[in-house]
């Protein structure tokens, strides 16, 4: 299953972009979050040297119905919120993509990585851009999982070649030699390596930003 990593922008008018613009040294990791009706709750670590300043600042901010400091050390705070333009996460819950904590934010850009398929992907990507949402892929890459990529028979394959030495340099089996040890026909154990090695190929390129 894919996993994507987002940069959206999220709209001047919604505090934390506000907040996280007016503040860009500041960075808030939002670790928990989830829609109530069309407000949304969540809890944000927020990060920055003048962090009595960026407190300072909620009250003032449109957006936040409540905001309660749950811990403040020297340079962090955490703290719980309610606001109304949970944008990001409606279109999460629309779209039924998995919340993945955390959600970054640095200077008005969320970044959030999502693993679904790609169909609810897709949809994310429409629930975002309905909600004048912005937002640029960073990366898709996919689990190179053996279910996912290669059979059964041609996991068993490529282990077996691996052990007998088939991929050494230089090799210590060759390919009569390892289809005669499964008992398989030479172009069974040709087509066989092929396909595997042509989708670990693929798993690789999809998991590998070059």
């Amino acid at each position: 299953m894919p996993t994507a990593t987002l940069a959206v922008t999220i709209p001047e008018s919604v505090w934390i972009a506000e907040l996280s613009t007016r503040f860009p040294e500041a960075t808030w990791r939002v670790l928990a979050a989830l829609p109530d009706g069309e407000t949304g709750v969540g809890l944000v670590e927020i990060t920055a040297e003048n962090i009595a300043t960026v407190l300072s600042q909620l009250d003032d901010t449109g957006g936040v119905r409540i905001f309660e400091v749950l811990h403040r050390g020297e340079n962090r705070a955490l703290v719980q919120f309610e606001t109304d333009e949970p944008l990001v996460l409606l279109s999460m819950r629309n779209s039924r993509a998995p919340f993945e904590p955390p959600v970054t934010v640095r200077d008005g850009v969320a970044t959030l990585n999502i693993t679904a398929s790609r169909d609810r992907l897709s949809s994310l990507g429409e629930q975002l851009r309905t909600f004048g949402l912005e937002f640029d892929v960073r990366s898709i890459h996919t689990s190179a999982d053996d279910d996912s990529v290669v059979s059964e028979e041609q996991r068993r394959l490529i282990e077996t070649a691996l052990e007998r030495g088939y991929y050494d340099t230089p090799r210590e089996c060759t390919l009569t030699e390892l289809a005669d040890h499964l008992g398989i026909a030479k172009s069974t154990a040709s087509e066989r390596l092929h396909r595997a090695e042509g989708a670990i190929i693929r798993a690789f390129a999809d998991d590998t930003e070059f």
